[in-house]
């Protein structure tokens, strides 16, 4: 049996992340991995480290396929694959039932189970952490534009509606980035993830600052 199953699923979800979009791709996961176990040694309990390196790596495998219709819940989907997966290189079963859980309970949408153990709360942390600081506000506007090409149609515009006041279009703004990250940093579970979030939100605060002057000459100084 392999000893070493982060490792391991690094390997097996990397053929996952070929079709996906930026968002979510294998670059996504390995900064997910790597703020996860950044969390882990400030958490005050004992972490597998292990088990939640290994659920980052799976933890987006299903988005190409559900960014194209073919399945509705990735997170379910990628519970499923990776315990497929992992079944067939012969590790323990309780130890893919605890990878089997941070899957299916990552995701920030209402239908999705509460994250019951230390593993699966720094995996969904983590998760949500991406979409924050720098690299979040990098990625919240390939999502923005990933959904528009999926519709066909514009999602949002990357302005404040309020700088067209007689023709102001009925569709979300800027403003949507900041309420998405909020949102996201709201949903926290672990003292060291609300530490980094709150940290970063700082940093989008600054950015979205400079964006209000920067596209509205009245305010620019």
């Amino acid at each position: 049996m392999p000893s070493d199953i982060a490792l391991l699923s690094r390997e097996l979800s990397r053929p996952y992340y070929e079709d996906a979009f930026p968002a979510h791709d294998i670059f996504h996961a390995k900064r997910v991995r790597d703020v996860a176990l950044q969390l882990a040694t400030q958490h005050p309990e004992s972490v597998n480290r292990n088990t939640l390196a290994a659920a980052a790596w799976f933890h987006d495998i299903g988005r190409p396929l559900e960014r194209i219709g073919e399945i509705d819940d990735h997170d379910d989907w990628a519970a499923d694959e990776a315990t497929a997966l992992l079944a067939a290189e012969g590790f323990a079963s309780d130890q893919i039932t605890a990878i089997e859980h941070c899957l299916r309970a990552h995701s920030i949408r209402a239908s999705s189970p509460d994250p019951e153990t230390i593993e699966a709360q720094l995996l969904f942390d983590a998760d949500k952490l991406d979409a924050t600081g720098v690299v979040g506000l990098v990625r919240l506007a390939c999502i923005v534009g990933e959904r528009s090409g999926r519709t066909g149609e514009q999602y949002a515009i990357i302005d404040n509606s309020a700088t067209l006041p007689d023709d102001v279009p009925e569709l979300p703004d800027v403003d949507l980035l900041q309420e998405w990250a909020r949102e996201r940093i709201n949903a926290l579970y672990t003292d060291p993830g609300r530490r980094l979030g709150e940290s970063r939100w700082d940093v989008m605060e600054c950015f979205f600052d400079q964006f209000a002057r920067e596209i509205d000459p009245d305010t620019a100084q």
